[in-house]
């Protein structure tokens, strides 16, 4: 999802993942009204919100304390999500210690190691440097193609969203609605390089000119 700022972009993710209920209409989750959080569905905002107390370990165990997880499950379930995303040999840092791009990636393991459906992701790379950006967005993508979830993200960054989606939804000024639905049809597995191909261009172009 794209737009300009303002326009409600966080506040429909936040929707989404049950944190608030709509004025109208309502969020169907498998045939069913979403009403509150639930497992089924991963958040990561735009800053890490990592408990500087805990080492990444223990950050990322922290859901499956909270879900009552059996201890000798949770430590195979967070051992799994630290090599998904490239931070085994980090399990005992804690995040004083670690880069905004590693702090990002325990923030991604944490929302993914209970396993859900659905992955939400709130500008998630908004504050990183263009190379970190760059980097992690191919990881995005690695993590996607190993576990194929339904991953719904808000960027202001039109070539990121272009870059990682099969969808582009553009939203409007407040009152914020959908003007534009664009079909992303580049080719996947996705490599930096096409950034700088034509087609890509195109769509990105595209996606501006939706914006109003």
């Amino acid at each position: 999802m794209v737009g300009p700022s303002g326009c409600g972009k966080t506040t429909l993710l936040r929707l989404l993942a049950g944190l608030l209920l709509p004025d109208r209409g309502e969020v169907r989750l498998n045939d069913q009204a979403l009403r509150e959080p639930g497992s089924e569905i991963g958040l990561v905002f735009q800053t890490a919100n990592l408990l500087p107390w805990r080492s990444v370990f223990d950050n990322i165990l922290l859901p499956l304390q909270i879900q009552g997880i059996s201890k000798t499950q949770a430590i195979k379930r967070v051992e799994q999500a630290l090599a998904m995303v490239g931070l085994s040999d980090f399990a005992a840092a804690y995040p004083r210690e670690l880069s905004g791009g590693m702090q990002q990636r325990t923030a991604i393991a944490r929302a993914l190691v209970h396993k859900p459906e659905i992955l939400l992701l709130d500008e998630p790379f908004g504050a990183l440097d263009a190379l970190s950006r760059e980097r992690l967005n191919l990881e995005l993508l690695q993590l996607w193609q190993a576990s194929r979830k339904t991953v719904v993200m808000v960027t202001h960054n039109i070539q990121e969203a272009v870059f990682l989606a099969d969808r582009v939804l553009v939203l409007s000024q407040r009152p914020g609605r959908v003007t534009a639905d664009i079909a992303i049809t580049l080719p996947r597995p996705r490599e930096l390089s096409l950034l700088y191909d034509k087609r890509f261009s195109a769509l990105a172009y595209q996606v501006r000119q939706a914006i109003q």
